[in-house]
C-alpha cells in the first residue's frame, strides 16, 4: 500500500468517525430533537472517539467531546470505559512490566 492510498484511507475513517461525534451543548437528562437520550452504550462510543472529537472540536463550534443529553452516570462510566480503552488503561502499564522483568 502506497503513502497516497494510505494516506486517504486514514482522512477517509476520520470523517466516518466525525459524523458520529456527541451533539450541541444543552442541558443533561433532556432529550435532543429526536427523544434520545445517550446512555451507557453510546458513552462507550463517545469515549473511543473521543481523540479525534477533541482535535474536531477545536475547529468547530458545532462538535463537542461529552453528550450533554445523556443518562447521568451510567453514560459518564461508558464515557470512561471508552477512553479507557482507547488510551490503553491500567492494563498496558502492567503489561509492560510484565515483559521487563521476564
Amino acid at each position: 500500500m502506497n503513502k497516497s492510498t494510505l494516506l486517504l484511507v486514514l482522512v477517509g475513517m476520520a470523517v466516518i468517525l466525525a459524523a458520529c461525534t456527541a451533539g450541541p451543548n444543552q442541558l443533561r437528562n433532556i432529550p435532543d430533537e429526536d427523544g434520545d437520550v445517550a446512555g451507557f452504550w453510546s458513552g462507550i462510543w463517545h469515549g473511543l472517539i473521543s481523540p479525534i472529537t477533541f482535535i474536531l472540536s477545536l475547529f468547530s463550534k458545532a462538535i463537542y467531546v461529552f453528550e450533554v443529553h445523556n443518562n447521568g452516570g451510567w453514560y459518564t462510566f461508558g464515557f470512561l470505559v471508552g477512553a479507557s480503552m482507547t488510551f490503553g488503561g491500567s492494563g498496558g502499564g502492567a503489561a509492560c512490566r510484565s515483559k521487563r522483568r521476564g
